[in-house]
């Protein structure tokens, strides 16, 4: 594992070196590292946190439609200005090698790596 992670997350440093282009594009296209690497521990973490950034950026977009005025003046442009923030820190860390969860949505786990 890179030595910058703060999280209990393991990964060797080829696996790192070996896949962080598909941790990056799990932010992205978080499907693409569960068709290409999903023996990666890198890869699926980062695509477990574009699965969850993805449906976060749905569940906001949903909310913010149905909610008039507030939810398409408020709700929607601060929800995706903030999801697309987090997404930006993620690729950040996987571009420096880390498993490090994005904040407030990080801990949750839908894939397992």
């Amino acid at each position: 594992m890179s030595g910058n992670s703060t999280n209990a997350e393991q990964v060797d440093a080829s696996d790192v070196s070996n896949n962080k282009v598909m941790a990056i594009l799990a932010y992205i296209l978080f499907f693409v590292p569960l068709l290409v690497a999903k023996e990666s521990k890198f890869a699926m973490y980062h695509a477990n946190q574009g699965l969850i950034l993805f449906l976060s950026l749905v569940a906001v977009n949903i909310v913010s439609s149905l909610i008039p005025i507030v939810g398409w003046l408020l709700i929607g442009p601060l929800g995706n200005l903030a999801l697309f923030i987090l997404a930006i820190m993620g690729i950040v860390n996987a571009a420096g090698g880390a498993c490090k969860p994005i904040p407030i949505l990080g801990g949750f786990r839908i894939l397992k790596s």
